[in-house]
């Protein structure tokens, strides 16, 4: 395998970047996630038309540039360095993969473009841990298993309709379409399917929440008997299985996100302690911040290089998005305890990036089951040992 990055995927690296550092700084980013959005639609506008970040990994037959996990691991670095509040990671990393693997034809011709172009926006209506494969073996069980709980759906005079509700839904208070996961066929023929609703759907309510991590808006959905489009020409999908492929190359593209965001904290407290002087001397030159700054870096080098692994092999999505998230924890963690006084204010950055690693671990994690389902697949311990060492 070649690890290095071509010229290409060099240059999308150095023109999020250069976009992002001139129009997403911290200020940008706490206006954007207040408004009825929860991010800047100008900037939006502008990495979809100039840029088609929403497109990078779709196919030119669907107006996608045609670029695979690894280019989009690489803008999302970038995006994770500033917290750009977007729908980018919902629409373009969870819903469009989803419809693009489980779609019709007509499906995919008449929904991919859209979001390829930034004019349909989407995400995905499921617990993300469990119906992404993340934290254990996906058996489709989180939907409701016919049982109460989760969101039900049932086949009426030709029609599909949805009962039930879920939280924390990524961008689902914007979204201009929904994917959601349901039961269905009860005890009798017990299947998790993925059924479209739009926006406008009768039936459906939508309820912004307060998230701790404000850069990653979130709602609740509800379903009363709503009206639904079943994803795909059939119901015998193996759903479970393409969310976890998708999960697979969403877990490496949150870890390159993670790194990003991550490396900027580093440099940030960086800078700081060049300049913060105690004792007539810059505290960047005393040995113990010194070593507490190198450790950071290891940590932060380390979950880069599984980043990067992940993007080439999304098997090892998983491992690298525990080790990415345990970087960002820990170098934002340090990042306000260096920062002093000033660093344990509400308003300074360094909150905003403690609450992303915060938030993330909640939504995909936690880390240590993270752990414990990479170790399962790959056979390190067995049962017994496994509970123990969890």
């Amino acid at each position: 395998m070649d690890a290095t990055f071509t010229a290409e995927q060099e240059e999308i690296r150095r023109t999020v970047r250069e976009l992002l550092a001139k129009r997403c700084g911290p200020d940008e980013v706490k206006t954007a996630v207040r408004t009825d959005a929860g991010y800047d639609t100008d900037l939006w506008h502008t990495l979809t038309q100039q840029l088609g970040l929403p497109g990078l990994a779709l196919p030119a037959e669907y107006g996608g540039v045609g670029c695979g996990p690894a280019e989009l691991a690489l803008a999302c670095e970038e995006t994770g360095r500033t917290l750009l509040p977007s729908p980018l990671l919902a629409t373009a990393v969870l819903a469009a993969p989803l419809i693009a693997s489980l779609g019709s034809q007509s499906q995919c011709a008449g929904l991919l473009p859209q979001v390829a172009s930034g004019a349909l926006t989407a995400t995905l209506a499921a617990p993300l841990g469990p119906a992404l494969g993340l934290t254990g073996p996906n058996e489709g069980d989180w939907a409701g298993g016919g049982r109460a709980g989760g969101v039900q759906a049932r086949l009426i005079e030709g029609e599909w309709r949805l009962y039930g509700q879920v939280e924390q839904v990524l961008d689902g208070h914007s979204a201009g379409l929904l994917l959601v996961a349901a039961h269905a066929g009860g005890f009798a023929r017990s299947r998790t399917l993925l059924f479209l609703v739009r926006d406008d759907a009768p039936g459906l309510v939508r309820t912004r929440q307060t998230a701790l991590d404000e850069t990653r808006p979130q709602a609740r959905i509800e379903l009363r008997d709503a009206g639904a489009e079943l994803l795909g020409a059939s119901d015998d999908a193996d759903v479970p299985a393409a969310l976890s492929a998708v999960g697979a190359t969403a877990a490496a593209v949150l870890a390159a996100e993670a790194v990003g965001a991550a490396d900027r904290a580093l440099a940030r407290t960086v800078e700081y302690v060049k300049e913060r002087e105690q004792f007539g001397r810059a505290i960047g030159s005393f040995q113990a911040v010194k070593h507490r700054l190198a450790d950071l870096y290891v940590s932060v080098q380390a979950a880069r290089s599984a980043a990067y692994f992940a993007a080439w092999d999304p098997a090892a999505g998983g491992l690298a998005l525990a080790q990415a998230l345990e970087a960002l924890r820990v170098t934002a963690s340090e990042a306000i305890q260096l920062h002093g006084g000033i660093g344990f204010t509400w308003e300074h950055e360094a909150h905003l990036y403690f609450k992303r690693a915060a938030g993330d671990d909640l939504l995909f994690g936690p880390v240590h089951r993270l752990r414990a389902h990479a170790a399962d697949r790959a056979g390190l311990f067995g049962s017994g040992e496994r509970e123990a060492a969890v």
